[in-house]
Protein backbone atom coordinates (compact mmCIF):
# COMPACT_ATOMS: atom_id res chain seq x y z
CA UNK A 1 0.00 0.00 0.00
CA UNK A 2 1.78 3.46 -1.14
CA UNK A 3 3.11 5.63 2.13
CA UNK A 4 0.30 8.17 1.30
CA UNK A 5 -2.84 5.74 1.72
CA UNK A 6 -1.41 4.26 5.01
CA UNK A 7 -1.52 7.58 6.47
CA UNK A 8 -4.86 8.00 5.83
CA UNK A 9 -6.05 4.36 6.49
CA UNK A 10 -3.87 5.31 9.94
CA UNK A 11 -5.27 8.36 10.56
CA UNK A 12 -9.18 6.95 10.19
CA UNK A 13 -8.15 4.56 12.41
CA UNK A 14 -7.78 6.67 15.21
CA UNK A 15 -10.73 8.55 14.25
CA UNK A 16 -12.25 5.46 14.90
CA UNK A 17 -10.63 4.48 18.16
CA UNK A 18 -11.61 7.79 19.75
CA UNK A 19 -15.25 7.52 18.45
CA UNK A 20 -15.35 4.33 20.16
CA UNK A 21 -14.09 5.87 23.42
CA UNK A 22 -16.23 7.96 23.58
CA UNK A 23 -18.98 5.60 23.09
CA UNK A 24 -17.56 3.51 25.64
CA UNK A 25 -17.81 6.94 27.83
CA UNK A 26 -13.98 7.39 27.93
CA UNK A 27 -13.34 11.03 27.88
CA UNK A 28 -12.31 12.24 25.01
CA UNK A 29 -8.42 13.96 24.21
CA UNK A 30 -8.37 17.05 26.62
CA UNK A 31 -8.81 20.32 24.32
CA UNK A 32 -7.27 23.41 25.33
CA UNK A 33 -8.16 25.93 27.71
CA UNK A 34 -9.76 29.18 26.07
CA UNK A 35 -6.29 31.88 26.41
CA UNK A 36 -6.73 34.98 28.80
CA UNK A 37 -6.66 38.54 26.94
CA UNK A 38 -3.40 39.71 26.33
CA UNK A 39 -2.06 41.02 29.88
CA UNK A 40 -3.61 39.02 32.12
CA UNK A 41 -2.49 35.46 33.33
CA UNK A 42 -4.80 32.67 32.33
CA UNK A 43 -5.26 31.64 36.00
CA UNK A 44 -6.70 34.96 36.89
CA UNK A 45 -10.70 34.44 37.03
CA UNK A 46 -12.85 36.62 34.16
CA UNK A 47 -14.40 38.72 36.71
CA UNK A 48 -10.72 40.52 37.29
CA UNK A 49 -8.99 40.88 34.19
CA UNK A 50 -9.32 44.69 33.92
CA UNK A 51 -7.11 47.55 34.90
CA UNK A 52 -8.32 50.25 36.97
CA UNK A 53 -5.94 53.33 38.17
CA UNK A 54 -5.39 53.95 41.34
CA UNK A 55 -6.96 56.69 43.92
CA UNK A 56 -3.97 58.21 45.26
CA UNK A 57 -1.64 58.22 41.90
CA UNK A 58 -3.94 57.51 39.24
CA UNK A 59 -1.78 54.74 38.49
CA UNK A 60 -3.43 51.81 36.40
CA UNK A 61 -3.69 48.90 38.87
CA UNK A 62 -4.77 44.93 37.50
CA UNK A 63 -7.65 43.55 39.66
CA UNK A 64 -5.40 40.35 38.69
CA UNK A 65 -3.44 40.88 41.90
CA UNK A 66 -6.34 40.16 43.87
CA UNK A 67 -6.98 36.50 42.23
CA UNK A 68 -7.10 33.80 45.15
CA UNK A 69 -8.64 36.99 47.17
CA UNK A 70 -12.13 37.55 49.15
CA UNK A 71 -13.35 40.63 47.54
CA UNK A 72 -16.00 42.82 49.14
CA UNK A 73 -16.36 45.36 46.36
CA UNK A 74 -18.02 49.12 47.47
CA UNK A 75 -19.55 51.92 45.52
CA UNK A 76 -18.39 54.38 47.80
CA UNK A 77 -18.92 58.63 48.40
CA UNK A 78 -17.93 61.09 50.34
CA UNK A 79 -20.92 63.28 50.97
CA UNK A 80 -23.48 60.91 51.94
CA UNK A 81 -25.30 59.62 54.95
CA UNK A 82 -23.50 56.36 54.93
CA UNK A 83 -19.87 57.79 54.58
CA UNK A 84 -19.06 56.56 58.27
CA UNK A 85 -19.21 52.96 56.57
CA UNK A 86 -15.79 53.75 55.52
CA UNK A 87 -14.59 53.11 59.45
CA UNK A 88 -16.32 49.87 59.43
CA UNK A 89 -15.00 48.98 56.10
CA UNK A 90 -11.48 49.65 57.03
CA UNK A 91 -11.99 47.62 60.37
CA UNK A 92 -13.11 45.20 58.54
CA UNK A 93 -10.35 44.54 56.02
CA UNK A 94 -7.51 45.21 58.37
CA UNK A 95 -9.13 42.54 60.94
CA UNK A 96 -9.00 39.73 57.80
CA UNK A 97 -6.65 41.20 55.49
CA UNK A 98 -4.68 38.09 56.76
CA UNK A 99 -6.92 35.44 56.00
CA UNK A 100 -7.30 36.84 52.55
CA UNK A 101 -9.95 39.68 52.14
CA UNK A 102 -9.57 42.67 50.29
CA UNK A 103 -12.04 45.65 50.24
CA UNK A 104 -12.38 47.34 46.88
CA UNK A 105 -13.67 50.52 46.98
CA UNK A 106 -14.83 52.89 43.81
CA UNK A 107 -16.01 56.58 44.49
CA UNK A 108 -18.76 57.54 42.31
CA UNK A 109 -21.03 60.86 41.46
CA UNK A 110 -22.97 58.68 40.19
CA UNK A 111 -26.15 59.80 43.65
CA UNK A 112 -24.48 63.69 43.09
CA UNK A 113 -22.43 63.09 46.40
CA UNK A 114 -19.02 62.47 45.65
CA UNK A 115 -18.00 65.96 43.67
CA UNK A 116 -14.40 66.71 44.61
CA UNK A 117 -11.57 65.20 42.36
CA UNK A 118 -9.76 62.28 42.73
CA UNK A 119 -6.84 64.05 45.02
CA UNK A 120 -9.96 65.84 47.23
CA UNK A 121 -11.45 62.10 47.67
CA UNK A 122 -8.04 60.57 48.33
CA UNK A 123 -7.21 62.94 51.13
CA UNK A 124 -10.92 62.61 52.54
CA UNK A 125 -10.28 58.92 53.02
CA UNK A 126 -7.13 58.92 54.74
CA UNK A 127 -7.67 62.12 56.93
CA UNK A 128 -10.85 61.61 57.92
CA UNK A 129 -11.72 57.41 58.02
CA UNK A 130 -7.58 56.33 57.67
CA UNK A 131 -8.58 54.15 54.66
CA UNK A 132 -5.76 52.24 54.27
CA UNK A 133 -7.91 49.53 51.66
CA UNK A 134 -7.03 49.84 48.00
CA UNK A 135 -9.97 52.58 46.04
CA UNK A 136 -9.69 53.53 42.54
CA UNK A 137 -10.21 56.76 40.50
CA UNK A 138 -13.99 57.73 40.25
CA UNK A 139 -16.15 56.05 38.15
CA UNK A 140 -19.77 55.26 37.01
CA UNK A 141 -21.28 52.05 38.95
CA UNK A 142 -24.38 51.71 37.40
CA UNK A 143 -26.09 52.70 33.88
CA UNK A 144 -24.54 52.80 30.40
CA UNK A 145 -21.60 54.20 31.85
CA UNK A 146 -21.19 52.07 34.73
CA UNK A 147 -16.83 50.47 34.61
CA UNK A 148 -16.76 47.25 33.71
CA UNK A 149 -15.94 45.55 36.66
CA UNK A 150 -20.05 46.90 37.73
CA UNK A 151 -21.26 46.26 34.61
CA UNK A 152 -20.05 42.46 35.50
CA UNK A 153 -21.65 42.52 38.95
CA UNK A 154 -24.85 43.64 37.79
CA UNK A 155 -24.80 41.07 35.14
CA UNK A 156 -24.11 38.03 37.53
CA UNK A 157 -26.73 39.18 40.60
CA UNK A 158 -28.79 41.13 38.61
CA UNK A 159 -28.72 44.20 40.49
CA UNK A 160 -27.39 47.62 40.69
CA UNK A 161 -26.35 49.79 42.59
CA UNK A 162 -29.41 51.70 44.28
CA UNK A 163 -27.27 53.81 46.88
CA UNK A 164 -23.92 54.43 47.91
CA UNK A 165 -22.10 52.25 49.78
CA UNK A 166 -23.83 48.64 47.78
CA UNK A 167 -21.84 46.03 48.50
CA UNK A 168 -20.57 43.17 46.61
CA UNK A 169 -18.91 39.67 47.95
CA UNK A 170 -16.94 37.69 45.51
CA UNK A 171 -15.33 34.42 46.55
CA UNK A 172 -11.64 32.96 46.14
CA UNK A 173 -12.95 31.72 42.75
CA UNK A 174 -13.65 35.12 41.29
CA UNK A 175 -17.58 34.46 40.98
CA UNK A 176 -20.20 36.88 42.73
CA UNK A 177 -21.28 35.45 46.07
CA UNK A 178 -23.90 37.86 47.02
CA UNK A 179 -24.71 41.68 46.80
CA UNK A 180 -25.89 43.83 49.68
CA UNK A 181 -27.92 46.99 50.42
CA UNK A 182 -26.30 50.33 51.46
CA UNK A 183 -28.35 49.39 54.69
CA UNK A 184 -26.00 46.33 55.48
CA UNK A 185 -23.71 47.78 57.92
CA UNK A 186 -19.55 46.17 57.83
CA UNK A 187 -20.48 44.58 60.97
CA UNK A 188 -23.92 43.19 59.83
CA UNK A 189 -24.40 39.24 61.11
CA UNK A 190 -24.93 37.99 58.05
CA UNK A 191 -22.27 39.57 55.70
CA UNK A 192 -20.02 38.79 57.97
CA UNK A 193 -21.21 34.83 57.88
CA UNK A 194 -21.05 34.87 54.52
CA UNK A 195 -16.91 36.02 53.84
CA UNK A 196 -16.22 33.79 56.68
CA UNK A 197 -17.61 31.58 54.64
CA UNK A 198 -15.24 32.31 51.80
CA UNK A 199 -12.68 33.00 53.86
CA UNK A 200 -12.65 29.12 55.24
CA UNK A 201 -12.50 28.21 51.37
CA UNK A 202 -8.47 27.06 50.23
CA UNK A 203 -7.00 29.93 47.93
CA UNK A 204 -7.02 28.62 44.41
Amino acid sequence: MPSRFRLLATAAGAALLVLAGAAQGQAAPPQPAAAAPAGYPASCPPLLRQSFDRLQDEKPQSLCQYSGKVLLVVNTASFCGFTRQYEGLEALDRKYRADGLVVLGFPSNDFAQETGSNKEVADFCENTFGVKFPMFVKSAVRGNDANPLFKELARQTGTTPKWNFYKYLVGRDGKVVAAYSSLTEPDDRKLLGALQKELAQHAN
